[in-house]
């Protein structure tokens, strides 16, 4: 079972690119929706809804960069018998 759980060495790298480009898309987003809401919304919303879509950008970027760069466990030595 701690098989299927075992990051693969090549998960590293996986996950920080996979981190920055999740945040690359959410500022992306984050700026094109301040844009979009540039005359129909007071500056308060405005930058209201910006802040919680970077904040999302923030955390789902932290969690792939958290993810992607831990190292797996070590395994523990088997004991070696009494003689």
């Amino acid at each position: 079972m701690t098989v299927l759980l075992d990051v693969a060495p090549v998960a590293a790298g996986a996950g920080i690119a996979a981190g920055v480009g999740f945040l690359l898309v959410f500022l992306g987003i984050a700026f094109f929706a301040f844009r979009l809401l540039k005359r129909t919304v007071k500056m308060a919303v405005r930058m209201t809804i910006v802040a919680v879509i970077i904040a999302i950008a923030i955390a789902g970027s932290a969690y792939f960069f958290l993810s992607g760069s831990s190292k797996p466990p070590r395994p523990t030595p088997r004991p070696t018998p009494a003689r």
